[in-house]
């Protein structure tokens, strides 16, 4: 890959700029570093830490346990997002919506992204294992594993089912959350995991019906990208339903009360009913444009959709005992 250089200097970006104080330079590598490691991703991540580590409790956990499991989740998380950035370089300067990263422009060279990445993912199997227990660090590991080996080495170029099975490491923050309380999984845990698991696909096709010339021009089999918006929106509701669903069954398995059973059910008929619209919209052969802002809507909705479930798994065991059980 060829080092980037600022306009009218042959000085890598990597490197202090001619004119550039020590102050801006650190910044800015800094600044690199951060976005390396997709802090978006890990703050999606983490909505779904602290909940289910409050709802295992059933009171808020111990400080030093809660601290070490959400630092610890976000350095792995981090160290994932950053192996990516690190593989994915080739395909990142070919499209638009990651030209901006810094192994694109040169603010970080291959081999100070590897170091990082690496360094990341030790550090944050140490904290897991310091803070919380053997189950925990080596679900942390898996989690990672699963990122970069699995969705980001095997399955991202090859299916267009990179994102439901390669989805399965954004699902693993709710089993380590619940491992660093219990030392153990249960189905609580596992309902959990199959909610985002399902939540997933849904999540991310609208996503990348938007952004479907990126990946293509990449030569990334993304299913928003290589069919057309009639099949994607049909799976995007299958999913949905799904979604909703599966997050139901907290209440008749006996671990939900009141507050999780109304807010996560009103909740999860909203992200249905955008589905809907998506597919009504995608059915009716209007613009391709009209559909990628229904499809953009239905993305950012199912953020909200899952913030507000695990919002309210949070506030769930402060008010009553679980409806049934």
């Amino acid at each position: 890959m060829k080092t980037l250089s600022v306009a009218g200097s042959s000085t890598p970006r990597s490197s202090r700029q001619p004119g550039e104080s020590r102050g801006e330079f650190v910044k800015r590598k800094a600044g690199a570093y951060l976005a390396l490691t997709k802090p978006r991703v890990i703050e999606l991540l983490l909505v779904s830490t602290l909940p289910t580590m409050i709802f295992a409790q059933g009171a808020f956990p111990p400080f030093w346990l809660t601290f070490c499991t959400i630092v610890g989740g976000a350095m792995a998380a981090g160290a994932s997002g950053a192996f990516n950035c690190y593989i994915d370089r080739d395909m990142d300067k070919l499209m638009k919506r990651t030209k901006g990263r810094p192994l694109v422009t040169g603010d970080l060279t291959p081999r100070e992204a590897l170091v990082f990445s690496w360094t990341l993912a030790i550090a944050s199997l140490v904290v897991l294992y310091v803070g919380t227990n053997v189950l925990t660090t080596a679900l942390g590991l898996a989690a990672i594993l699963l990122y970069v080996v699995l969705y980001t080495m095997i399955l991202k170029r090859r299916t267009a089912q990179n994102i439901v099975w390669g989805g399965i490491a954004g699902c693993m923050p709710v089993l380590i959350a619940w491992a660093a309380v219990r030392n153990t999984i249960e189905w609580p845990a596992i309902i959990l995991f199959l909610v985002i698991f399902l939540w997933t696909p849904p999540h991310y096709w609208p996503l990348s019906m938007k952004y479907a010339d990126d990946y293509n021009a990449a030569s990334v089999p993304m299913l928003g990208a290589i069919a057309n918006a009639r099949r994607v929106s049909v799976q995007v509701v299958l999913y949905a339903w799904a979604t909703f669903v599966c997050s139901m069954l907290l209440l008749p398995m006996g671990y939900a009360g009141i507050v999780y059973t109304v807010v996560a059910g009103a909740a999860g008929l909203w992200f249905v009913y955008e589905s809907h619209v998506l597919y009504r919209e995608a059915q009716r052969d209007h613009k391709p444009a009209d559909v990628n802002r229904k499809a953009m809507k239905v993305f950012h909705i199912s953020i909200t959709y899952l913030s507000i479930v695990f919002l309210a798994l949070a506030v769930d065991p402060f008010v009553g005992s679980p409806l049934f059980g």
